[in-house]
């Protein structure tokens, strides 16, 4: 447990910092980070409050899709915002192309290992990847055109309230997947305890395959 937890705090935090980075980097953001942007433009609130702001009325709106929050779901609307707004508080704009490339790069890497982090401490879904499971169970649309359809929308939104779309953008929407596939197996909590298990063999372990008793399986 205290793992768990760990990694689900430190997952979100870098998260919000590799968000952060990308802003910084200004080569387009992903889709959610495009439409606080938007949003920011027009409100005045820094980017990173928006986010958190934004995360909390995505949660209301798991109430008719009958979606139930977890400890991670409260903690990336604490947590994800607040690290991006501290993030381009701290590190300054630049027009250096290097420093801009090498910001967009490492964002997008941390983003990657911090969703291995966080997805693998298994304490409940984001906001926004609750709503696209939402919708999947509700209307009974496929997952990836439930997600598809959302991220387009806020994309689109965000645009044209003038987020920053760019080659980030299509980058971050490319490679974050197959990225994702790769630290999440080394980060997952279930299968590395199930790993240990299995070299250990505790005398009365259940054997492999029989119900444990952990209902989120």
């Amino acid at each position: 447990m205290t793992r768990r937890v760990v990694q689900l705090i430190v997952g979100l935090a870098m998260y919000g910092v590799g968000d952060g980075l990308m802003i910084r980097a200004d080569f387009g953001v992903d889709p959610w980070t495009v439409f606080a942007q938007g949003l920011s433009v027009h409100t005045g609130i820094g980017v990173g409050w928006i986010t958190n702001i934004v995360g909390l009325l995505v949660l209301l709106a798991w109430i008719p899709l009958r979606q139930k929050p977890g400890i991670g779901t409260v903690a990336n609307i604490l947590l994800v915002g607040t690290a991006i707004q501290a993030t381009v508080t701290l590190v300054p704009p630049t027009t250096f192309l290097p420093a801009r490339i090498a910001l967009l790069v490492f964002g997008i890497l941390l983003v990657a290992v911090a969703s291995g982090l966080y997805i693998g401490a298994h304490f409940g879904p984001g906001p926004r990847d609750g709503l696209m499971t939402g919708l999947h169970g509700r209307l009974g649309w496929p997952i990836w055109l439930c997600r598809a359809l959302v991220e387009i929308t806020v994309l689109v939104i965000g645009w044209l309230l003038g987020g920053d779309v760019g080659i980030g953008t299509l980058i971050f929407a490319f490679g974050i997947g197959p990225l994702v596939g790769i630290t999440l197996p080394l980060l997952d909590t279930r299968r590395t305890a199930s790993s240990s298990q299995r070299r250990s063999g505790p005398v009365g372990s259940a054997p492999l395959g029989s119900p444990t008793g952990d209902g989120d399986r």
